[in-house]
């Protein structure tokens, strides 16, 4: 894995036990939006982590309270950090944050923020 030096993390609440269909589409969700406002104020990363093949780690935590906490880590470090919240047309409440897309930035920086979660 010592070929890329940047990666793109999503972190997803598993409190909510979404389906994985469900959960894939937040996924996506936040990796676009995440992806695209990292674009928009860091395109030296977004274009670096272009060209390497787009490294997405999905990672877990237990609650929202966990969840945000991360995403204020996050933007003090200066990475994007775009919450996803659900329109709630199929299995959860409208309005339900159920992940949080981060990056791409450099993998030291990632690791700072979420080396402590579990892969989902």
């Amino acid at each position: 894995m010592g070929c890329f030096k940047f990666k793109q993390c999503i972190v997803v609440r598993e409190d909510l036990k979404m389906s994985v269909g469900k959960t894939c589409a937040q996924v996506a969700h936040a990796a676009v939006s995440a992806a695209e406002e990292t674009r928009q104020i860091r395109p030296e990363w977004f274009n670096e982590w272009l060209k390497e093949g787009q490294r997405k780690i999905v990672l877990k935590v237990k609650s929202l309270d966990e969840l945000l906490k991360i995403r204020d880590i996050a933007l003090k470090e200066g990475v994007s950090a775009c919450l996803i919240s659900d329109m709630g047309l199929t299995e959860i409440p409208p309005g339900t944050v159920t992940c949080l897309g981060l990056g791409p930035a450099p993998e030291e920086l990632m690791d700072k923020i979420t080396g402590n979660l579990a892969l989902l």
